[in-house]
């Protein structure tokens, strides 16, 4: 008699094979929010996101990324631009169709990358986050 190994149909969230992230489309990201800041526009509606690059609405994927690979990105970047993705995928994540989010949000490991940059959020940033959002976990996740 033999005794087999059971093998999940469907893998650990933590053993995702790495999807590369498009640095390109990241700055996108960064300078579509920078423009509606310029624009005096802090609060994205649905509608205007929607309007926005295809390709920006479509990056769906980048949500269901490992943090640990979130925070090796969000090392590229100066504060401020990290705090124009935290917005945007706040922003996504409550108004775009097919955005996940929840303890794996992308919000979370950059938020942690701020913290760890001794940059942690600042009180108006964290209750723009919960203005923003429905998500309990934002922005530091399941404590």
């Amino acid at each position: 008699m033999s005794v087999g190994a059971w093998e999940p149909s469907k893998p650990a969230s933590n053993d995702q094979s790495r999807k590369e992230i498009d640095r390109a489309l990241l700055l996108q990201i960064i300078e579509a929010m920078q423009k509606a800041d310029a624009g005096n526009v802090p609060n994205l509606t649905a509608p205007e996101l929607a309007t926005m690059n295809r390709d920006l609405t479509s990056a769906s994927w980048l949500s269901g990324l490992p943090a640990t690979q979130w925070l090796e990105e969000a090392a590229q970047w100066d504060d401020g631009q990290v705090w124009a993705l935290i917005r945007f995928f706040t922003l996504a994540e409550a108004q775009l169709q097919d955005w996940q989010g929840g303890a794996e949000s992308p919000v979370i490991p950059l938020a942690k990358s701020l913290r760890l940059r001794k940059s942690p959020l600042a009180r108006e940033q964290l209750l723009w986050i919960r203005q923003h959002s429905d998500n309990r976990y934002l922005p530091y996740g399941p404590i």
